[in-house]
């Protein structure tokens, strides 16, 4: 109920009619868009290289490892306006990363680079530890049986490995997503704009009250609600096809 309340009495603020004024702002439209655009990408991201990391993880033991998984760990405890401010002293024109991308022509402040940098910041740790857990879940006698019949490594990992984990690995990357598109803090000090949904939201809300800003936030919500629901039935059905 503490969860369920607000998020109905949310939803029903807001007329059809301030909904649907809202979907033909293009400003709205814009900000949604980026939102999406920016969390997709950062979630690809995610998984290129937090799968493999993941999978390292999982399967072997060796120095460091504790402080790897720290360090993993450590955006979900550092507050996001910290986040964005440790990002924009390295991204900046004059960081040790944003300096020489800058010369390439890669800028990251008031940028979607800088959005993407931001939302993969604080939401790459789900990929990273959903998919580690479903590597540990899977029996390592099954990957030894296939080396023995003539399968390298590489083949192992995608005949084997990924397929039997891919479920862990669809969560995690469905959390990095919504903790992206929901990202305000990082992405507001970095790259205030272009506008992403929720800085738009916080912009409405200071400038024009709470009125102004409701309708946005039912269309955002309703659009994490939305897909979380249809993964929520994809999965359901996933799994039903694994017992079968």
């Amino acid at each position: 109920l503490f969860i369920f309340i607000p998020i109905i009495n949310l939803i029903t603020s807001s007329t059809v009619g301030e909904i649907i004024a809202n979907l033909q702002d293009s400003q709205v439209v814009e900000s949604i868009f980026v939102s999406v655009y920016s969390a997709l990408f950062a979630t690809i991201i995610a998984i290129l290289f937090g799968v493999p990391l993941a999978y390292i993880l999982a399967r072997h033991d060796f120095k460091g490892k504790g402080f790897i998984e720290s360090i993993i760990d450590v955006p979900i405890v550092i507050p996001h306006t910290v986040v964005g401010i440790a990002l924009l002293l390295v991204f900046t024109s004059n960081g040790i990363i944003g300096a020489p991308l800058g010369k390439l022509g890669l800028i990251f402040t008031d940028a979607i680079p800088g959005i993407v940098i931001a939302m993969l910041f604080v939401s790459s740790s789900f990929v990273v530890n959903s998919t580690r857990e479903g590597f540990e879940s899977i029996d390592p006698r099954m990957e030894k049986v296939a080396r023995t019949l003539g399968a390298g490594t590489l083949r192992t990992f995608y005949s084997i490995s990924l397929p039997l984990a891919l479920r862990s690995i669809v969560v995690g990357s469905v959390m990095c997503w919504a903790r992206s598109v929901s990202e305000f803090g990082a992405v507001i000090i970095l790259a205030y704009y272009p506008l992403v949904a929720p800085t738009l939201i916080y912009q409405r809300f200071a400038n024009y009250g709470l009125a102004n800003a409701t309708p946005v936030a039912v269309i955002l919500i309703s659009i994490c609600l939305a897909i979380f629901i249809l993964v929520r039935v994809v999965m359901r059905g996933w799994r039903t096809y694994d017992k079968d």
